[in-house]
């Protein structure tokens, strides 16, 4: 007599089934909590990110005069940044400070030092141009050039441009220019005449295109 007792095969293809099933579900499972766990939250463009649309006014984004309209006084041949401010769906000011990427830096340089590859017909007179403050090599803010007036540095890696040469890159990792913003006089205030010439950071070129669809839309 065997000292075995032998299983009958239905009841072993039973246990393997339901063992294979209660692994796969746990596997699956895991899976599906990992991949949630790693969705990006849902972007909602609301209007304070909306990136600078026509009609925008620019106010001064820091120091004494933050909160209040930039005149062409204000400018120099420094870099002042600047938000825009539109409007909430009632009509009320509302600065799209929501997104960091806004940020604007707005110059004022003497006639005929502002030369192509500038849009001219984006500035004012061909003395004030205005770009996005935020540098396309890794998105930090950048400022004044202190070894050379009338450029551009960024602190992080040493990205520079020319605010008078369309802010090209001229230095560093950069791998485009600063955009550039169409702007305009309004009375003695300055407003934003269309959006970006070419795609800011942190977008791709398409990427661009499809948000400002979206914010005609928004708008409209």
């Amino acid at each position: 007599m065997t000292r075995y007792k032998r299983e009958d095969p239905e009841i072993t293809r039973r246990k393997f089934i339901n063992t294979a099933f209660g692994a796969s579900a746990t596997v699956g499972g895991l899976a599906l909590v990992s991949a949630l766990g790693g969705v990006n939250p849902v972007f909602r463009l609301t209007r304070d990110k909306m990136p600078p649309a026509p009609g925008d006014l620019l106010i001064h984004a820091e120091g004494a005069k933050a909160g209040q309209p930039l005149a062409a006084a204000d400018l120099s041949e420094k870099v002042t940044r600047a938000w825009p401010q539109g409007k909430d769906k009632d009509g009320n000011p509302l600065t799209r400070s929501g997104d960091p990427n806004n940020i604007l830096t707005v110059f004022k340089f003497p006639a005929g030092q502002i030369v192509a590859p500038t849009n001219m017909e984006a500035t004012i007179n061909g003395e004030i141009v205005a770009y996005s403050d935020i540098c396309t090599h890794a998105g930090c803010s950048v400022a004044d050039d202190s070894l050379n007036p009338g450029r551009m540095n960024c602190p992080c890696h040493s990205g520079q441009y020319d605010p008078k040469q369309g802010c090209k890159v001229v230095g560093g990792p950069p791998p485009r220019p600063l955009a550039q913003l169409p702007i305009k006089m309004d009375g003695d205030k300055l407003v934003v005449g269309g959006f970006f010439l070419s795609n800011p950071y942190p977008f791709t070129e398409s990427e661009w295109e499809e948000r400002k669809k979206a914010v005609e839309a928004a708008l409209s």
